[in-house]
């Protein structure tokens, strides 16, 4: 028996971001709850939280994969919250949940989240964030886009035709 499930998109971005970057990840989750789409996140502030808020206020779903062990630190938009413990390590965990990844600005922590999303061969669309290139300047995947529907759009494209490595 085959059970039906939304789409689950992660979002990724710096715990401290723009004006710009909020304002983004907040439409970009606006859209991806308006889809009917999971939102899977590090749940914490900045880029996370500005997309989980854009989710839960268009009567989205969010989960939050914690850093620490105290469920208590995740920002107040996360439907569900996971606190793991694991430290940085818990960007793998992060990116290993969703089917396709958005990336949304950001810092080292996204770099790293971006570089093993790749690795496991899942879709990265990036929004204003780090470019992929190998040392020949070839591009090792990451897909740029300009624009919050333009993301979702792609994630969710990547998601219904299984355009991921699962």
């Amino acid at each position: 028996m085959s059970v039906s499930r939304p789409p689950i998109v992660t979002v990724i971005g710096a715990a401290i971001c723009t004006p710009e970057q909020s304002k983004t990840a907040e439409a970009v989750g606006r859209l991806l709850a308006e889809s009917g789409a999971i939102l899977v996140c590090g749940g914490r502030g900045g880029v996370m939280e500005a997309a989980c808020h854009g989710a839960t206020e268009a009567g989205g779903f969010t989960i939050g994969i914690l850093p620490g062990i105290d469920p208590q630190k995740g920002n107040p938009y996360l439907t569900v919250v996971i606190p793991t413990g694991l430290g940085h390590a818990r960007n793998s965990l992060v990116v290993q949940a969703g089917e396709a990844i958005i990336a949304i600005g950001g810092g080292y922590g996204t770099l790293s989240e971006i570089g093993m999303a790749l690795k496991i061969g899942r879709r990265v669309i990036g929004l204003g964030t780090w470019r992929a290139t190998n040392a020949d300047g070839q591009s090792l995947g990451l897909i740029e886009v300009r624009t919050p529907e333009e993301a979702v759009d792609l994630a969710l494209e990547v998601c219904s035709n299984g355009d991921y490595v699962g």
